[in-house]
């Protein structure tokens, strides 16, 4: 009998350390409920369907529009969005190989940041922006609405800013602008790099 849960992962750091760019507040709410509740629906939703005891990447691939797909879409961005915050002192700038494909694709780093910073803040409704990289080491940025991921377009996710209102709105109501410039003191440009060949 086939059996796979998604389970939430832990945070890796207190719910205060992200303070006070990302509040106590809102990542209780943003992790505690809204992903708990994602990953809670594709735990109802997967067994017995095709999709039980497939990886979440699988699922998310193969799956047509629709519940299973968006929930699926939805726990896996939150798992790209948490772990990239983890609160060090280290890994504040991109460099490597990720800083060399960044200046391939983007001429530096700022442009990269201001093209992306120009996509979130001119999003419509909710979704997600992603810096992603495709097989030959090219990357854009990609702004998807609601659960949309860059896997569905054989694209490598990078790193992603969550434009649903849960996730800024506690701190920043509707200074979005607020929110985009804070997300990025709180990136760990180490865990970017991991997952370009991740």
């Amino acid at each position: 009998m086939k059996s796979f849960l998604f389970e939430l992962p832990e945070l890796g750091y207190q719910l205060n350390a992200l303070a006070p760019m990302m509040s106590q507040e809102t990542l209780s709410c943003h992790y505690g409920k809204h992903f708990q509740t994602y990953v809670n629906n594709l735990n109802q939703l997967v067994p017995g369907s095709r999709f039980e005891g497939l990886p979440l990447e699988d699922v998310i691939r193969k799956a047509p529009n629709g519940a299973i797909l968006n929930n699926a879409g939805q726990v896996f961005n939150h798992l790209m969005f948490f772990e990239q915050f983890r609160p060090t002192k280290e890994g504040k700038q991109p460099t490597g190989e990720l800083l060399f494909l960044i200046e391939q694709s983007f001429d530096n780093v700022e442009a990269m940041r201001e093209q992306f910073d120009k996509a979130a803040s001119s999003l419509f409704g909710s979704g997600w922006v992603w810096l992603a990289m495709d097989k030959d080491g090219k990357m854009e940025i990609m702004p998807l609405a609601n659960a949309d991921t860059p896997l569905r377009y054989q694209m490598k996710p990078l790193l992603t800013i969550d434009m649903w209102e849960h996730a800024y709105y506690l701190d920043y109501q509707n200074r979005k602008a607020d929110y985009i410039k804070n997300f990025w003191m709180l990136i760990n440009w180490h865990v970017i790099s991991s997952r370009i060949n991740g």
